[in-house]
């Protein structure tokens, strides 16, 4: 009887035993979607009326307290914080004025729609009518892990809402801070002077100070990768803390956080994984669910006039954000899909809304119809924008495939990259870059290839090797990428890097940098000539020096007819790549002919990174160029292989001055790919120069070594 006494406790409505609590939190976000997948219904949508019906105004399973409330806060300022996370700031910055021109329409179409409304339809006052209207204004990004899990997070709309959002919702929380200001009488001289001096102590913690301590503890705790994601949250509540004591809501803080750390955390990182993962797996449903826990659908049964009201504020909240939506596609010309994706993103209602609501409510501004009229508002804007921006971002993902040049996309979907390492201490930030440029969309792994020796320890050693590589398959499951080790045995390195890159059809290969050459090595030739020699894949010599996200730009330099070579545009798609990862900027240097290829490709694919180009043809005075190189830049060399269209002489003494003069610097070295796959041996399998070319080579390097042998 003990026990069902006991049991008949804890289970009386509402639960209060949080390991109940947390219990049916858990099966609600396991099973809902699960049930209710086959319908259509988006998982956002299933999630709030999951916490309707188990809500203090449904079955009463759940009542509002403290751990629902933490876990709901948390879950609303982790989507503000991934929504600057992720977006690209390349794209921001070339599209700021869209950003800020739909910022505008977004916040002053619903509040010139809203406060006529509100105060001529409905008869509320000034202050609360203004206080109405601006709630229509705000926007919250609920929809936004949908365009985030269908991957057009990076189409210009969506940058364009995103930032558009900081904007009114910043505009919104001053105007609430206005108003309250001027119910309690204070709106005086020192209030604005309090408010302006808070907003500017606040950007710079959070642009400045933020940003160099991430940046030194990520460097110093390199290894330490759980640390990191601490670290992360723990700069997202302090930020969410100081935009409060700044009289602002949470959500700016967090999302000002987001920027911040854009630039210090890859988007395809493990530590941006596990951001996501934690995030969309537990905090953001958490909050979704507390949302729907706050709708009374009895409101709605009180008499016609809460029926009037909340009718009212839903359909100018959405005719709002339409006509905003309309005007910027008009503006921009935008597709029909984008302004529908404009228009799911920006006409959820939930976090802003509630706070603007729920603090004129407190103060006695607006009455209880208002209130109940902004939770129904809130449930149905937050069904529209689901659906809409669902729908929106399929329609996007449909456009995006069906583009003129599809057997280019076949080729780079298809890429397969191929890392022979034999040295453990460089693996992680060759694997590192290897995750960042790789094509997200490609089946096939990052190849791990070691080549032992064959003597009586080759399969001894074999095993050893396995055993040391496995740390990095773990390193590279953290950002959901598949990773392949392969040993083979081989009586020279270079042929057996050579063979297994044919074998698994490798489309790149990234290979350490070479250590300094000795006088053998000078005379006979290293093994990296000889992998250049005898593969026809595009090459990536790689020296890190730092991580990845301490380098602030990118120094690329290409030698005249790069543009002609095959592995033309997949080395600037890689370096695209690395770029909008890292949200640093491309400089170029090269001649004008090159400087207009790379300027019409860029244009062609719609590649949004940041570039500039300068034009260079000093080539005899190659160094040059360490004016304008800084510590934290990364250097690319763009070189060739004897005998292609872009291959001058000058090439060949600069892995030698880049490794002297710039070694302070990370730096790459590119060998594009000259010919098809098999166009080489298809056409000059019978005759070929190379024997001559490599007598020639050897006899030269003799002649310069006596040469200097004789001056000293």
């Amino acid at each position: 009887m003990e026990i069902v006494d006991y049991l008949l406790h804890e289970f009386r409505l509402p639960l209060t035993n949080p390991v109940l609590v947390f219990s049916l939190i858990l099966f609600i976000i396991l099973i809902s979607p699960i049930l209710l997948k086959r319908l259509n219904i988006p998982g956002i949508i299933v999630l709030i009326i999951s916490g309707v019906l188990i809500g203090p105004y449904g079955f009463n399973f759940l009542e509002k307290n403290s751990a629902v409330d933490l876990f709901s806060t948390i879950g609303l300022l982790y989507i503000m914080f991934i929504a600057g996370l992720e977006m690209d700031l390349n794209e921001f910055k070339s599209y700021k004025h869209k950003s800020i021109l739909f910022g505008f329409f977004t916040f002053i179409f619903p509040l010139s729609i809203g406060f006529p409304v509100s105060y001529y339809i409905l008869g509320y006052g000034v202050n609360a009518s203004l206080l109405i209207s601006s709630m229509f204004a705000t926007h919250t990004l609920v929809a936004y892990p949908i365009v985030s899990k269908l991957g057009v997070s990076k189409n210009q709309a969506v940058a364009v809402t995103v930032g558009g959002t900081i904007l009114t919702d910043t505009a919104v929380l001053i105007i609430l801070a206005i108003i309250m200001g001027n119910n309690q009488g204070e709106l005086s001289q020192q209030f604005w002077i309090r408010l302006g001096v808070s907003l500017v102590i606040l950007s710079v913690i959070m642009f400045f100070i933020i940003p160099k301590v991430s940046k030194w503890f990520f460097s110093k705790l390199e290894s330490e990768k759980h640390s990191h994601y601490i670290f992360v949250l723990s700069i997202v509540f302090l930020a969410a803390f100081l935009s409060e004591v700044a009289g602002l809501e949470p959500i700016i803080g967090a999302f000002m956080a987001g920027l911040a750390l854009n630039k210090l955390i890859p988007h395809s990182s493990a530590l941006m994984n596990r951001i996501e993962f934690i995030g969309n797996a537990l905090f953001i449903p958490f909050f979704l669910i507390s949302v729907g826990m706050l709708v009374n659908i009895k409101v709605l049964l009180s008499g016609y006039s809460a029926l009037i009201v909340a009718g009212t504020l839903t359909v100018v909240a959405l005719f709002g954000k339409w006509i905003a939506a309309l005007f910027t596609q008009l503006i921009f010309k935008y597709s029909s899909t984008q302004r529908k994706l404009i228009f799911g993103l920006s006409s959820s209602h939930a976090a802003a809304t509630l706070a603007v609501i729920l603090v004129g409510y407190k103060a006695g501004i607006l009455d209880e119809n208002i209130l109940n009229g902004t939770i129904i508002l809130i449930l149905i804007t937050c069904i529209v924008a689901s659906f809409s921006t669902e729908k929106a971002a399929r329609e996007l993902l449909i456009e995006k495939k069906d583009f003129p040049d599809n057997s280019w996309a076949r080729d780079v979907h298809s890429e397969h990259i191929l890392m022979p390492t034999a040295d453990v201490s460089i693996i992680e930030k060759l694997l590192e870059f290897s995750v960042l440029i790789k094509d997200k969309k490609s089946a096939n792994p990052i190849s791990i290839l070691t080549v032992v020796s064959y003597d009586n320890e080759s399969e001894k050693n074999i095993l050893n090797i396995r055993n040391e590589f496995e740390t990095f398959i773990k390193q590279a499951s953290a950002t959901e990428t598949q990773v392949n080790i392969i040993t083979t045995i081989d009586h020279n390195i270079a042929s057996g890097i050579t063979r297994i890159s044919k074998e698994i059809m490798a489309s790149i290969v990234i290979l350490g940098w070479p250590h300094k050459k000795s006088i053998l090595d000078k005379l006979i030739g290293e093994k990296i000539d000889n992998i250049l020699n005898n593969t026809d894949k595009t090459v990536f010599l790689s020296k890190i020096e730092r991580s990845l996200i301490l380098h602030k730009r990118i120094i690329v330099v290409a030698p005249p007819f790069t543009e002609v070579e095959k592995g033309f545009e997949t080395w600037l798609l890689k370096i695209s790549e690395l770029s909008s990862e890292l949200s640093i900027p491309v400089i170029f240097y090269c001649n004008q002919v090159t400087i207009e290829a790379i300027g019409k490709f860029l244009k062609r694919k719609k590649l949004s990174f940041s570039s500039s180009f300068n034009e260079f043809n000093e080539w005899d005075d190659f160094l040059i160029l360490s004016k304008f190189l800084r510590d934290n830049d990364l250097f690319v060399l763009v070189s060739a292989r004897k005998g292609s269209a872009s291959y001058i002489p000058i090439l060949d003494s600069l892995p030698i001055k880049i490794e002297k003069h710039f070694s302070i610097n990370s730096r790459f070295i590119i060998y594009p790919q000259q010919f098809d796959q098999n166009h080489i041996s298809d056409r000059y399998e019978d005759v070929s120069a190379e024997p001559l070319n490599k007598g020639v080579e050897t006899i030269k390097k003799i002649s310069k070594g006596l040469g200097d042998v004789f001056r000293r």
